[in-house]
């Protein structure tokens, strides 16, 4: 369930199909949805191609690195899209699509031509787009790069030899360098053996079990596990072919089977996403990672489901305005919404949502496009994981279809002793395929006031394990720490809070926020609880359970503060002084009957010890016993 849309007026030089519910019965999708829908979106750019075609300078604001860059990034990334279309398609599309992007390669090539592209220095932009052409090249290579001219070539191989001894930042750009030179050696360039096997080594260094990696040193887990850190060696194989090392290629396989058995979790039943963590923008670049694994042949999932989540995805969004009546992919989610956003972020940068269309390098007769759709897990049951490598627990409900992550893990800061802020795509306690964190807000965060209000942020999270129902992370220093369990059961989570804080510090903490375009949710509250909800139903309440006394609760409303929808509210707690311990109920369901029994039946009681009794709404009790917790972190628990 998320936020009502409505959808774009069908373009009429793009129809879409008719649905096939018989082959497709949850979506009606079929590979011929997804081909028009890679027609409408380069279709879309032409108008904003300069003259010789080696950039397209979209609308909106430039990214850090300036509009030259961003115009490469323009080109690099449709040419993916393009060359997914091109040999998807056996090189049936209209030849003006092949001989633009050819003629693009020609002129940003050329160093001497007014569109030519940026050159590959160290830590600089036009790696990330070196690769996404190196892939585009590839993959394309019967119907472009075979016809180009020897002299164009060498430009271009002279152009993408900028990487070779260059400084790669030590993150997912190390595997740009591995696709780019190993195009390169591909077609009998110079390159770097060292650098690539380098750059594949350290995916090791950053593998953290379970399918998950971090992007990098620290703790950042996200979306770049599955369309970046897995899908890059599942291209490098592509173009290495048979000299890859089988070994690395077969280890790759398992940690991507692996990971896809979790991730196919991670959509709700209408297809949405869990919204969390950065490059969000790239949007169904989600079901990046589904496809792969169908082509790696190193997925768990059944073709009929891997078909129903990859087209839910992008039919939610296509539901929703995207692309926009231009035919152009937007910063923002559903709508522009610049928050969602990076430095990083240029005009084009939407366009990484090219990753979604792999797919489409499966044969017309394989069984991910002929197998009729099977339902999702979500679909069918509810279900909960723990997910100890980002410290995750994910739970979700098929009465209303709702995937919801609470994170005890992934921060986003550098390894101490680095400092960072805090981003609200990384620093909540939870988030789910229904909602987005409110920028700014008080949504899914327990906060320590100071005197003018200024709310603690949560900072480095210390992971202290995650197993079954239950996860735990510690956040914070002596004297101002929070120690926080988290329970869940259906759509509820009991977070259990112990505090260390000097006397009579405020605190706050507040529920999920609901968002909507059509207007603001209404709000109700009364003490020790506040509920926000949505004209749909859809349904956020929080319910103090303990050390809250009877404070009365509030509904925080903003607007123009949130990815879903342009009004939103969230249900909220606050106490002039902060107990040391607090024991708090949060629930987001769209069930009418969840909604309407979510703040009663719920309580808890503290034993002498410290432990925690806790009593569900549906009468599911549980225990947070502090001596049993899975303690996985450095350093002592607070006080």
């Amino acid at each position: 369930m998320t936020a009502p849309h409505v959808s774009l007026p069908d373009d009429p030089t793009h129809p879409l199909p008719a649905p096939d519910h018989t082959l497709s019965p949850v979506t009606g999708w079929t590979r011929a949805h997804w081909e028009a829908v890679a027609d409408r979106l380069l279709d879309g750019l032409v108008p904003y191609a300069t003259p010789g075609l080696a950039q397209y300078r979209l609308p909106g604001p430039p990214s850090h690195s300036g509009p030259w860059s961003d115009g490469l990034e323009g080109y690099a990334r449709s040419f993916l899209l393009a060359a997914f279309r091109i040999a998807g398609s056996r090189g049936r599309v209209s030849p003006a699509l092949i001989e633009r992007y050819a003629a693009g390669l020609a002129a940003g090539t050329d160093p001497h031509h007014p569109e030519h592209w940026p050159p590959i220095t160290d830590r600089a932009q036009p790696m990330v787009e070196a690769a996404s052409v190196a892939i585009a090249l590839h993959e394309s290579r019967a119907w472009l790069w075979n016809h180009l001219c020897d002299r164009v070539r060498q430009r271009v191989v002279d152009w993408l030899g900028g990487f070779v001894g260059a400084d790669v930042n030590d993150s997912n750009w190390r595997l740009f360098q591995v696709i780019t030179e190993e195009f390169l050696a591909s077609v009998g360039a110079p390159h770097s053996r060292a650098e690539i096997e380098a750059g594949l080594a350290r995916l090791d260094d950053w593998y953290r079990g379970g399918g998950w990696y971090t992007d990098g040193d620290g703790r950042k887990f996200d979306y770049y596990n599955g369309w970046a850190l897995h899908l890059y060696p599942v291209l490098w194989a592509r173009i290495a072919g048979p000299g890859a090392d089988q070994e690395l290629v077969a280890r790759h396989r398992g940690r991507l089977r692996e990971f896809l058995g979790v991730h196919q979790h991670f959509f709700g039943s209408d297809g949405a996403p869990v919204h969390q963590g950065r490059s969000l923008t790239y949007r169904f670049a989600t079901t990046a990672p589904l496809w792969a694994g169908a082509l790696a042949d190193a997925t768990p999932l059944p073709p009929g489901r891997t078909r129903r989540l990859a087209s839910g995805a992008l039919k939610h969004f296509a539901d929703r305005g995207v692309p926009d009546e231009r035919g152009l992919l937007t910063l923002g989610w559903y709508r522009p919404y610049l928050p969602v956003t990076q430095r990083y972020s240029g005009p084009a940068s939407p366009y990484w949502a090219s990753k979604a269309f792999l797919g489409l390098l499966l044969p017309e007769d394989h069984p991910v496009w002929t197998t009729p759709e099977e339902p999702a897990p979500v679909d069918t049951a509810d279900t909960t994981l723990a997910l100890p490598g980002p410290g995750w627990l994910l739970h979700s409900t098929a009465a209303d279809g709702l995937v919801r992550l609470v994170n005890h893990g992934s921060d986003r800061l550098p390894p101490p002793p680095a400092t960072a802020d805090d981003s609200p795509h990384y620093a909540r306690f939870a988030y789910s395929s229904a909602t987005a964190p409110q920028t700014p807000g008080p949504d899914n965060h327990l906060a320590l006031l100071a005197l003018d209000g200024t709310p603690s942020p949560r900072g480095r999270i210390h992971p202290l394990g995650a197993e079954g129902r239950r996860a735990a992370s510690r956040h914070g220093g002596p004297g101002r720490g929070i120690e926080t369990v988290s329970v869940v059961h259906g759509p509820w989570e009991v977070r259990v809070h112990r505090v260390d804080a000097p006397p009579g510090t405020p605190v706050r903490e507040g529920g999920w926020a609901v968002a909507d375009d059509a207007g603001p949710p209404e709000g109700a509250s009364g003490p020790g609880w506040a509920l926000a909800r949505r004209a749909d139903g859809l349904t956020s309440a929080i319910v103090g359970l303990y050390g809250w006394g009877d404070t009365e609760g509030t509904v925080a409303h903003a607007t123009g503060a949130d990815a879903v929808g342009h009004h939103s509210a969230t249900p909220c707690l606050e106490q002039a002084t902060a107990a040391r311990l607090l024991v708090t109920l949060v629930m987001l369901s769209g069930d009418p009957h969840a909604s309407h029994t979510g703040r009663t039946g719920a309580g808890a009681t503290v034993g002498a010890d410290g432990n925690v009794d806790i009593h569900f709404p549906d009468g599911t009790r549980d225990q947070v016993r502090w001596d049993e917790l899975p303690y996985t972190s450095e350093g002592p628990t607070l006080p």
